[in-house]
């Protein structure tokens, strides 16, 4: 299970900032910003974007001990999303000592 989960996790982080490079050297989000805010659609994929962000970083918050681990990785899933959060369920994976599993992965702090 924790192989798989390793895989899955590492093809998201690969994917995601894979289409986040492309795009970003496609097309500037601060030139179109404007234009993205009006449409509706844009601002509840924001709203749930964020909402994610917020359930994801209590899970954070609950594992680390560190404060300032804590606000560093608070900034980044901010600014990264998908990218940061990937990166640190893998660093958590990749943590799990032999014979820990998804209970430990989920429940234990750090």
């Amino acid at each position: 299970m924790i192989t798989s989960l390793k895989i899955i996790f590492v093809a998201i982080f690969v994917w995601i900032t894979y289409i986040v490079i492309s795009t970003s050297l496609e097309s500037s989000l601060f030139k179109e910003w404007d234009f993205l805010g009006s449409i509706p659609w844009m601002r509840a994929t924001l709203w749930d974007f964020y909402a994610n962000i917020f359930i994801i970083t209590l899970w954070m918050f609950y594992k680390e001990k560190s404060l300032l681990l804590k606000i560093v990785w608070l900034i980044l899933f901010v600014c990264l999303g998908a990218i940061a959060t990937s990166a640190y369920v893998l660093i958590k994976l990749f943590n799990l000592k032999d014979g820990e599993g998804v209970k430990e992965l989920v429940g234990n702090k750090c």
